[in-house]
């Protein structure tokens, strides 16, 4: 796909176990020659997986792409709980598996962390308390009581029971802690659990089959086809086409005003100008509101 570095990509990156999100952003930053990588959604030093990178003034758009649901291949290990509640962690719990317990039995307990559901966030995350994340102050030993957050489990499906590991695939929305769905998984069948596995295999539409491996991120070919557009990654949202003066206006900061299907939509709308994505807004009193606008592409030859 086309993309302009005028205006910047979006990059989906497969990032293997053993490496932060951030070791990610840093190889992407020295493959791509460029300072200006940043990243949506974070993932675990021992998962997998897909990872958005935005590139140049398309590291803006970061925030409209965090917002997307999340889907996961996951293994947990029953019986065992750690304090970080992943394989990191120290053990602090140890109960024998129950005979009984079965697929039935498990499916059942899935089932029930399924849908609309509050969920208390991992001490150790990067969940911020007073300005500092929980993963620091757990380090401490500090134990902060976090109030539950609302969340979406759209789905919650077992693949595999090999006592004592449970395989399993998630789709949530963002926000979900899938650490924390294997701890009141734990909890609800009475033997405690812990996350030893996790891929996310897909952010929106966005799947980790289209990803580049790091190891790509220093082949110009393997990026180029691989990179999204900024209309195209944000292609989950809402849409209004801009006419020659919807477009000047909006680089000035100026609302434009209704006649469209989306008007008094709630939420973010992106603005697009003969395919190409001018600006993200959203409708206030006024009108379609920018809230954040991409620099004009330059006419090619006039770059530098």
């Amino acid at each position: 796909m086309m993309t302009s570095p005028d205006v910047g990509f979006i990059l989906p990156v497969d990032k293997p176990a053993g490496m932060t999100s951030h070791d990610v952003v840093a190889r992407a930053r020295r493959g791509l020659r460029t300072r200006r990588v940043g990243h949506s959604g974070t993932l675990d030093p021992f998962a997998t997986g897909l990872l958005l990178l935005c590139v140049g003034p398309a590291t803006r758009l970061s925030r409209f792409l965090t917002g997307m649901s999340k889907s996961y291949e996951a293994v947990a290990r029953l019986g065992v709980e750690t304090d970080s509640l992943d394989l990191e962690g120290e053990v602090v719990r140890e109960v024998p598996l129950p005979g009984e317990l079965d697929e039935g039995r498990i499916d059942e307990a899935l089932a029930g962390l399924t849908g609309d559901i509050e969920q208390v966030p991992p001490q150790f995350s990067a969940k911020k308390v007073e300005g500092e994340a929980m993963h620091r102050r757990a380090r401490r030993g500090e134990a902060v009581e976090l109030a539950p957050v609302a969340v979406t489990v759209h789905e919650l499906v077992r693949t595999r029971w090999s006592p004592p590991e449970l395989g399993f695939t998630v789709r949530c929305s963002s926000g979900t802690y899938v650490r924390a769905l294997a701890r009141d998984l734990g909890a609800e069948l009475g033997v405690g659990a812990h996350l030893t596995g996790l891929r996310r295999t897909a952010v929106g539409d966005h799947s980790v089959a289209d990803a580049l491996t790091v190891e790509e991120l220093e082949d110009p070919d393997a990026v180029a086809g691989a990179a999204m557009t900024p209309a195209a990654a944000l292609g989950h949202l809402p849409a209004v086409d801009l006419t020659e003066s919807d477009e000047r206006a909006i680089r000035f900061g100026q609302a434009i005003g209704p006649g469209d299907e989306t008007a008094g939509r709630e939420g973010p709308i992106r603005m697009v100008r003969e395919g190409r994505l001018v600006g993200v807004g959203e409708w206030t009193e006024r009108g379609l509101q920018p809230r954040v606008v991409l620099p004009a592409p330059q006419p090619a030859g006039e770059a530098g």
